[in-house]
């Protein structure tokens, strides 16, 4: 079993329909490149009911998961999707205060320290407009990458929030069964 050391092939995919009993269906993934980081926080409480002088049930409750991913860059025209922004038009992307962002997945893979990958897909998430961070070069070059916030939550069709697939507990689709489609079950 290897350890997670590394973050590629970042995809997002258009969410075209999510109803109970009826299905889930997903756009076409496309990618995009220069990841950095992914950070997940499934936020979740935990309440304890005390009986009879002591803890006597506890119950938890998964709430919004969260997504802060970090790219060498984010092209406008994936920005524009991604937000519900105006697409470019020769190299101009329009943001207005009513742009209303897509669901969305999000998918990506991770390098293991023994060379296989763990995959993950988060299944239904809308993003939020990123800062935006602007630094004078100095005598030193400092990169200045965009970070943008995503907010998951659970399917309607399945109470599915997330799909992983492992090398190393038997996943063998490789990155074209993983990516080629959001999958729909586990």
């Amino acid at each position: 079993m290897g350890v997670q050391i590394g973050l590629r092939d970042v995809y997002y995919a258009l969410l075209n329909s999510d109803t109970v009993g009826v299905g889930v269906s997903y756009a076409a993934p496309v990618q995009i490149v220069g990841a950095i980081t992914a950070n997940i926080n499934p936020n979740s409480s935990s309440e304890t009911l005390f009986a009879d002088d002591g803890p006597y049930e506890s119950a938890t409750a998964l709430g919004e998961i969260s997504l802060e991913l970090n790219m060498a860059d984010i092209p406008l025209a994936i920005q524009a999707v991604l937000l519900g922004h105006t697409a470019p038009v020769a190299g101009v992307m329009g943001r207005g205060g009513g742009d209303i962002p897509p669901f969305v997945a999000l998918g990506f893979r991770s390098l293991k320290s023994n060379g296989n990958y763990r995959y993950v897909w988060l299944l239904k998430g809308r993003f939020m407009v990123p800062e935006q961070n602007h630094n004078t070069k100095g005598e030193s070059i400092t990169f200045q990458t965009p970070t943008i916030t995503g907010a998951f939550v659970r399917r309607d069709f399945d109470d599915l929030w997330q799909l992983l697939g492992d090398e190393d507990e038997g996943y063998a689709g490789g990155t074209a069964g993983w990516f080629s489609i959001v999958r729909i079950d586990a």
